[in-house]
Parts: C-alpha cells; sequence; structure tokens
C-alpha cells in the first residue's frame, strides 16, 4: 500500500517510527556522541530519493490483533488478546466534533499564559516519557510541571513535540496549535534551543509546510549537530520537496552522525523511490533487526509489511503485520495495513471489519476512502450509502485539519478526484504542485486532469510521477489510463498490465477499472 505516512500524510496517513527524544529536559542543549553506524547495504550509487516518515507511535486503546493466526504464532505463548469492538460508523461524526473540539481547547500550562501556580512537580519532566507509550499521562506530568516551574524551556520544548506526536497518533489537527504555542514559548525563553527548533520543523512537516520544516531544521543542527529529530526531519523535508538528490545526502549525512531506526526507515525509502526495493529491503530489515522497543518493532515490522505490499506479496506483508501487532496490537498502520492486504487477498469481510475498526479510531482521509471504496466493492443493500458517509467524513476532516493549519491540497486531491468535487480536485491538485514537485503531485495533477477531462494535460505529469522508477501500481493504473485516452494504446497496455502484475489488489476499485480498461485497449 502507499505507505501512510507517504506524501500526502499529516504524517501523514501516517504511523511513523517514534524518534528519540532530545535529550535536554532540563533546557540545556548538548550534542549527543554518535553512535555506531548500522553498516547499511548497499546496492549501487546512494543517490536516491527519500520520503518522508511518519514518527507516529501506539494510539488509544487496545484493537483486535491477536485474532490473526500470524499474530498468535509470532507471539507463540499469547495470552487472549483484548478485544476492541468497532463503534458504529455514525460515531465517526460525533468523533472529529467533539473530540477534535475538546482537542483545540488550551489546557493548563498548554496555554501561553502558563505562568500560573498549579499542582507542584518534579524540577524536569524527561522526553523519554515521550516515547513510552503513556504520551497522555506524559503531556498531563508536563503541564503540572510548567504551572510550577514556568520558564523550563526545555519541558515546553518537551510539551510542543508531546502535541505533536498526539496530533498524529489520534488523527486530531487540533492539537497542532497548542504545540506551536508551546514551541513559541520555548524559543522565547532560550531562542536557541535545538529542541525547540527540531520541534518547530517536526510541527511544519506535520502541517505539510515543508520550506520550513527544511528551515528550522537547519537552524536545529546548527545548535546541535547530532539532533535525530532535526536530521530526520531535514531528510523528509527534502523527500516532500522533491529534491531527491538532496534527500538522498541528507539521509548519508544522519546514517553518519546518528545512526538509528528513524534514519535507516528513511534511509530505505530513499531508496524505495528510486525503484531500488532490494535495498530497501535490507535495510528495513536490519533496522528490525536492530529494534528492541515494541514500538520501533511494530514501526519496522509495518514498513516492511507496507513494502511487501506494494510488491504484490500479500503473504509477506500480513506476516509481516502480525510481528508488528505482536509488538503493540493496538498500532493503527499495522491494523489498516492487514486491512488491506487482506482486501487484496479476497478476504473482504476481514478486510472491511477491520477497516471499520480503524476509522472509528483514526479517520484520517486514506483510511476513509479505502473503506468507501471496500463498500462499493462489495456492493450489498446500503453499502453505496455507507460509501459516501466515508468519503463525506474526508470533507469534515479537511476543514478541521486546515483549523488545524494544515495543508490539505494533496489529500483533498487524491480524494475528491475520485469520490468529490473533480474541479476542486484540479484546483488542489494545481495549487500543491506549485508548491512541490514530487512523484506523489505528479501523479495526483495527472489524475485531477484526466478526471477533468485534459488527458493531453495530464500525459506529461503522469510520465513524470513513473521517472523515479518507484513501484506504485496506482501510478502505472493512472499513467495507463491517460494513455488509453490520448491513444497511445500499446503504451497503455503496457502500463495497466505492468500495475496489475505488479500488484492485483492494489485498490478494490481501481483494479477493477483497470482491468476493464486493458480489455478495452486490446
Amino acid at each position: 500500500m502507499a505507505r501512510p505516512t507517504n506524501d500526502s500524510a499529516p504524517e501523514t496517513e501516517n504511523g511513523r517510527v517514534p524518534a528519540a527524544a532530545e535529550p535536554n529536559a532540563g533546557g540545556t542543549s548538548k550534542a549527543a556522541a554518535p553512535k555506531p553506524r548500522l553498516t547499511l547495504v548497499k546496492s549501487g550509487p546512494a543517490e536516491a530519493p527519500s520520503r518522508a516518515a511518519d514518527d507516529a507511535g501506539p494510539v488509544g486503546d487496545s484493537l483486535d490483533g491477536a485474532d490473526d493466526p500470524r499474530v498468535a504464532a509470532v507471539r507463540r505463548f499469547s495470552e487472549a488478546g483484548r478485544r476492541w469492538r468497532a463503534a458504529q460508523l455514525g460515531l465517526c461524526a460525533v468523533l472529529l466534533a467533539v473530540a477534535f473540539t475538546a482537542g483545540s481547547i488550551a489546557v493548563g500550562a498548554g496555554q501561553d499564559g502558563g505562568d500560573a501556580v498549579g499542582v507542584s512537580a518534579p524540577a524536569a519532566v524527561s522526553p523519554e516519557l515521550l516515547t513510552g507509550g503513556g504520551l497522555d499521562a506524559s503531556i498531563a506530568a508536563l503541564q503540572a510541571h510548567l504551572r510550577s516551574q514556568p520558564k523550563d524551556f526545555g519541558s515546553w520544548a518537551t510539551l510542543g513535540l508531546a502535541y505533536v506526536e498526539q496530533a498524529r497518533t489520534k488523527g486530531d489537527p487540533s492539537r497542532y496549535p497548542q504545540a506551536e504555542r508551546a514551541l513559541k514559548r520555548a524559543l522565547d525563553l532560550d531562542p536557541d534551543n535545538d529542541q525547540a527548533l527540531a520541534g518547530r520543523a517536526a510541527l511544519a512537516a506535520a502541517r505539510h509546510d515543508f520550506e520550513d520544516a527544511l528551515k528550522y531544521a537547519d537552524q536545529a543542527l546548527e545548535q546541535n549537530p547530532y539532533s535525530e529529530r532535526a536530521l530526520s526531519s531535514r531528510i523528509d523535508a527534502y523527500v516532500e520537496l522533491g529534491r531527491y538528490d538532496d534527500a538522498s545526502k541528507a539521509a548519508e549525512l544522519a546514517d553518519e552522525r546518528r545512526p538509528g531506526i528513524p534514519v535507516f526507515t528513511r534511509y530505505a525509502y530513499v531508496h524505495e523511490l528510486r525503484g531500488d526495493v532490494p535495498t530497501a529491503r535490507r535495510v528495513l530489515e536490519q533496522a528490525l533487526a536492530s529494534a528492541s522497543a515494541p514500538g520501533d518493532i511494530a514501526y519496522v515490522a509495518t514498513a516492511l509489511g507496507q513494502l511487501a505490499w506494494n510488491q504484490g506479496e500479500y503473504k509477506t506483508a500480513q506476516d509481516h503485520y502480525a510481528r508488528a501487532l505482536a509488538a503493540d496490537d493496538t498500532y493503527l498502520p499495522a491494523l489498516e495495513g492487514r486491512a488491506r492486504s487482506q482486501a487484496a487477498n479476497g478476504e473482504q469481510a476481514s478486510a472491511i471489519k477491520g477497516m471499520e475498526a480503524v476509522v472509528a479510531r483514526y479517520p484520517l482521509p486514506g483510511p476513509l476512502v479505502a473503506l468507501g471504496e471496500l463498500y462499493e466493492a462489495r456492493g450489498a443493500e446500503g453499502d453505496r450509502a455507507k460509501a459516501g458517509d466515508q468519503y463525506a467524513l474526508v470533507d469534515a476532516w479537511t476543514a478541521l485539519a486546515r483549523a488545524g493549519g494544515v495543508n490539505v491540497d494533496l489529500d483533498t486531491a487524491l480524494a475528491a478526484a475520485d469520490h468529490g468535487d473533480t474541479a476542486e480536485a484540479l484546483r488542489a491538485a494545481r495549487a500543491e504542485w506549485a508548491r512541490r514537485q514530487t512523484v506523489h503531485t505528479a501523479d495526483a495533477l495527472a489524475w485531477a486532469l484526466h478526471v477533468n477531462g485534459r488527458d493531453e494535460e495530464a500525459l506529461p505529469y503522469a510520465r513524470r510521477a513513473t521517472a523515479t522508477g518507484y513501484r506504485s501500481a496506482a501510478f502505472l493504473y493512472h499513467r495507463g489510463v491517460i494513455e488509453h485516452a490520448t491513444g497511445h494504446g500499446q503504451d497503455a497496455r503496457r502500463h495497466l498490465k505492468a500495475a496489475l502484475d505488479l500488484n492485483p489488489g492494489f485498490s478494490p476499485l481501481g483494479a477493477r477499472e483497470a482491468r476493464k480498461t486493458l480489455e478495452a485497449a486490446k
């Protein structure tokens, strides 16, 4: 599948590696000593594009991961998993309206006026709390601490990073303004604080403002050349701006200075975007072998699952998702990936049940569209209306994300082209292309032009989307359909066949249309 954390993710769509927090809870900026490098297995020159990879961690209550026999096999002596029962889909709208509204209310020390005296707390709150799974509890502890120690700039920076993480893990963009206020407070107290600058970079990337992400990452690295978060955000920014050669160099630099799972996964994606899947797989396998924390194991195993799914290797993908869920049965990207693999493998009922559980907790555009298409493909009574509900929720999410300062043009273009206002899809795709030229924005613009009947104009963008060698069945499908519409029959047949050979279940509706178009092109 396209990574939840690809170009369109608020980073989203994506669960990303929980990046290690910077070591300055008390407010002193110190350059971390470099760790031994993992020897990365490379094939060919390291001139590769990189992809933005999300630093998302475990989310919320336990979802049902233990009933998968693959999970049971990995766990061996597993306890009976806690079963999360899918909420009624109608509650998604309530989740969006109520949870996000509640999240937008500034709480305690999260407000600008954080000098109020409150509950006393320890003198410093460690950033490592943010990677321990209890994110909500960590935020509450930070808020309490800052009520009594409002000039602790290190804790303000940590709180800002915690809000960014919370926004990502809960799909709640209302947290971003809170993160911005906390990080601003940290920088008002200490303008050169590298942790806060790295936090601003992470926040900008989450809002899809990649120019600012690059700017703040570079500023953070001026203060601390070994900042893992800043080094990672720098790779992210370059890849999301389409500056793939620069992203490759940034990945090499990050590997030299601060090797670790956040860097290794980005390094792998750099190679994947060039079509070098064997190297991407080897690097991810090495990263998984080095992982010990459940969050890291879940993330890297999920990345391997997504890579396998992209190649149409559904059993391998499900094995990797089982490994991820054995480490953390609440990890939503793995649950989403498992549902997509089940759908591609013909396990429609399981796929729908799994995706319903995901969107009930994480109603982001990618899973919402996937569930809507699963309903349409099933075609049972009431399914068309159910699908329409999912597409309407995409519109609700984009409105809330905009209110949180997120640029959602790519999300809008991708969803609206197939399931919404095609004119709006084209407007959004053009706007995003003007900001950044990546393979993902090229594909989005090509498809938006196609659905608006402008295939001749679309063709160069479809070709550009596939030019790096990135193996995406959806990109190949879009190119083949556009070539068919422009009279390039031989090219259309080649690319439509390539899409179905690569990943025959890449989309419940798209794969079906690819077969129809291929037949018509013969």
